[in-house]
């Protein structure tokens, strides 16, 4: 198995490179730990910009409409699974994650803490949607961060990446929820609306 090494950039053709709501993001080099600090103080409680940092390098990004709306999606859609198999969960929406020593931090677009106990350092999922290439290895930053398990929406499908002792490594099934078909849960992605995707989406795992 191939050990990805950086979040999946889309490629000639993607989608994300065509719409006119792409992402837009700014990439900034030489910068140390104090400026990400004070990007999110200045930032405050506001969504956006998204804020990124690895050794270094500082990654303000906004998120396009479509890719909040993906994002929004895949969490409502898990929420969905998780009360229709009986689990117990969070979301954490845009968590800010970070740590100094390691020079890592982000705010993913969604993130879960799966189980009763909710009082962990870090989210169990990470999801990030792969809408516009470009940007800091988002990889890097969780695997510094110890993030187990990473999801990414790219071109129509979620690849699971889960963290091994020598690093991420794709898998073909999901630890957090190792019976959740993610093929069916994407399929549901394009529903005119998100209570739409839900309700077509329990009913498919009733079926």
């Amino acid at each position: 198995m191939t050990v990805p090494t950086a979040m999946p950039a889309a490629t000639a053709g993607a989608r994300g490179e065509h719409v006119p709501t792409a992402d837009h993001r700014v990439v900034l080099h030489g910068l140390p730990w104090s400026h990400f600090e004070v990007m999110l103080a200045l930032r405050g409680e506001a969504p956006v910009p998204r804020v990124a940092y690895l050794q270094g390098a500082l990654e303000l990004m906004r998120p396009s409409r479509d890719h909040e709306r993906i994002k929004s999606y895949i969490g409502r859609l898990i929420e969905a699974y998780a009360m229709e198999r009986g689990l117990d969960l969070s979301p954490y929406g845009a968590w800010t994650l970070k740590k100094a020593f390691k020079e890592a931090g982000a705010e993913p677009d969604e993130c879960h803490i799966i189980g009763s106990d909710q009082h962990q350092d870090v989210p169990d999922l990470v999801i990030e949607v792969a809408w516009t290439p470009g940007g800091l290895d988002k990889l890097e930053i969780y695997r510094r961060l110890g993030i187990r398990e990473l999801w990414v929406w790219q071109d129509e499908h979620i690849q699971v990446i889960v963290l091994a002792p020598e690093g991420y490594e794709r898998s073909v099934s999901s630890a957090c929820f190792p019976q959740l078909d993610g093929e069916l849960l994407t399929s549901f992605l394009e529903q005119p609306t998100a209570l739409q995707a839900v309700r077509a989406f329990r009913k498919a795992l009733a079926d």
